[in-house]
Formats: structure tokens, sequence, C-alpha cells
């Protein structure tokens, strides 16, 4: 729906949901990094103004996995009382009159993430105890018992097939040279399968652009929780520490992020035991990024999802397999 549309849809919503029938809606806009899909917006009610994001799924889609927001709020309420800090989720139903969908709101964060000019700009001075405070809130996530706190998502998912569910995208790659030693890296990580990882609430795509912070570096929120579920909570920490070490990528990093092994320490301080085989999981998430831009390049270049980016972050996957093999190596 277009925005003139949701506005006129948010009315009688707020007006209902915060008992003032002359509840107004301004400042409706499209928020960045959703597709269109996350929306804010400003209620004024009973003489006082807040500002909230409503998430829908997209349209014309099965309301599974990434599109099943009902299931995204779950683990957002269920986190809210615990170390990992989240958004507070003040609306949540299925009741699709509202916006022929199901639907969450939650509170509208003043700051910005990690990766943007704000973060991306500090000096390195600055950014350190920024950082940290990410690989502690990912630590605190991992601390936590699944079975308390998600029981009705498990059982957990498999590593192996996290390593072959790859193969198909690698036959699609836009250049077979690009991944020329996927192979390699793929046989390597299935000789050496962790035997007994550490289980419990993963994020699935932690990194930089899902930190929110306030703009004096406090983080405030985890967010976009789409793809968590349960399984080896060491995927997150390989898919974080991937973007934060310049030997995996062509053009190096432009920010002051501190060294895979400092925040690597900071993570297993946190945690307070050894959390198994980091470097396993480093490999595998430089393999499926590196799949993952051939992958995005195909796309591109077919015209089936047109995106000039994929060009220059494809320049990188070689770089990402060689680094993979160098961390299963012990470099």
């Amino acid at each position: 729906m277009d925005l003139a549309e949701l506005s006129e849809r948010l009315v009688p919503f707020c007006r209902e949901h915060l008992g003032d029938p002359a509840a107004t809606v301004s400042n409706v806009e499209t928020m960045p990094g959703h597709a269109g899909f996350s929306f804010g917006f400003t209620a004024t009610a009973n003489g006082e103004s807040r500002s909230y994001v409503l998430r829908v799924p997209p349209p014309n889609v099965r309301r599974v996995g990434t599109a099943d927001v009902i299931r995204q709020a779950r683990v957002v309420h269920a986190l809210r009382d615990t170390d990992v800090p989240v958004v507070d989720v003040i609306w949540s139903g299925e009741d699709e009159r509202w916006f022929d969908s199901p639907y969450f709101i939650v509170n509208k964060l003043e700051g910005d993430v990690l990766r943007s000019d704000w973060g991306w700009d500090m000096p390195a001075e600055e950014m350190r105890p920024v950082a940290f405070q990410a690989m502690r809130a990912l630590a605190s996530l991992h601390l936590l018992d699944w079975r308390e706190y998600v029981p009705d998502d498990g059982p957990p998912l498999e590593l192996e097939p996290d390593v072959t569910r790859w193969d198909r995208f690698y036959e699609r790659s836009g250049d077979m040279d690009l991944v020329a030693l996927a192979p390699d890296v793929r046989e390597k990580l299935l000789e050496r399968l962790p035997e007994e990882p550490r289980i419990g609430i993963f994020h699935g795509d932690f990194q930089w652009s899902n930190v929110f912070y306030s703009f004096d570096g406090t983080l405030q929120a985890v967010i976009d929780w789409e793809l968590w579920g349960v399984g080896a909570t060491l995927n997150d920490l390989g898919w974080v520490i991937t973007f934060a070490d310049a030997e995996a990528w062509k053009h190096g990093l432009r920010h002051a992020l501190p060294s895979p092994d400092d925040l690597i320490a900071e993570y297993v301080d946190t945690y307070g035991s050894d959390p198994g085989d980091i470097a396993w999981y480093r490999a595998l998430a430089a393999y499926k990024f590196g799949i993952i831009s051939g992958f995005n390049l195909y796309l591109h270049r077919s015209g089936k999802r047109p995106d000039e980016s994929w060009e220059d972050t494809a320049l990188s996957v070689p770089f990402l397999m060689r680094r993979a093999l160098e961390v299963l190596d012990g470099g």
C-alpha cells in the first residue's frame, strides 16, 4: 500500500489502541533497509506524541520464514528482560482488518546503526568500546537457554545442511572464476564439522547494520530478527567477525573496528568459557557470503534483480574464499 493509504489505516488503529477517538497520525515514511515493508510514523493522542515503527510482511508471499513478522515479534518480546537490548514491542497481531496482514509495532529509536556514516567515521579509540558492547550483547544472547525463552522453536538446525544448502547457489554464480576456491572450502568444512556445537538462540544476521546505538555510543537494541532461530550460536560470531576482517575483502575496510582477535576476546570474556571451534564458523561465514555475492551478481547481470553494487562486492569473493581456507588452517 502507498503511504497515503497507510496513513488512513493508521488513524483508526491508533484511535482504538491508544484510547483517544481524536488521535492523529503524521510523519508516515518508509524506513530504510526493508524494501518498503517497514514504516515510521508519529501518533498524537491524549496530548502526547510518540514515534513508532510498523513492520508488515511483503505482499503476496507465504508468511513463513523471513515473512513471519509474528515470529519476529515473539523473540523480541521474549528477550525484553534479558541482557540483550531489544526494542519494545508495543502492539502485534494477526488481525488483518488493520493492514491486510499480520503486523508488529515497536517504539522508534533515536540514533543510528554502526554501519553508517556516523559509525564508520568514528575514530578507533571511540569505536572500540562501542563495538565491544555489541560483542557482549551477542554473548549474552548465546548464553540464554532457548528452551526457557523460545521453547516452541526447536529442534536445533544441523550443521551439515548449513554447508550443503549453498550448492545450488554456487552453481548459479555470475562468474564461476570468482568462486573457484569454493569446492575446496566446502570440502574442508564438511571434513571438520564441529561434533558438539553450542546450541541456543542465534540472530541469523548479526552484523554492524543490525546494532542500533544512540549518538552517544550506547547500544540501544539489536534489530532485524528475520533470520533468528535455534541452532549453533557461533554462526553469529563467525558472521560478524567476517565483516570486521580486513583480510577477507579486496579493498580492506573503511572503518576502525577492533581486530577480529580483540572482538572475539571480548565475546569469550562475556561468554565465560570456551565457546568452541570459532575458526570453523568464520570459514563458514566467509564461504556463505562469497556464494551469496556470486549469486547476487548473477541476478544483477541477468537483469532479474539489477543492483550495480554487487559488481564491486563480488570482487571480494576470491578473498573471502582464500580467507576461509586460511582460518581453517590456523591463519
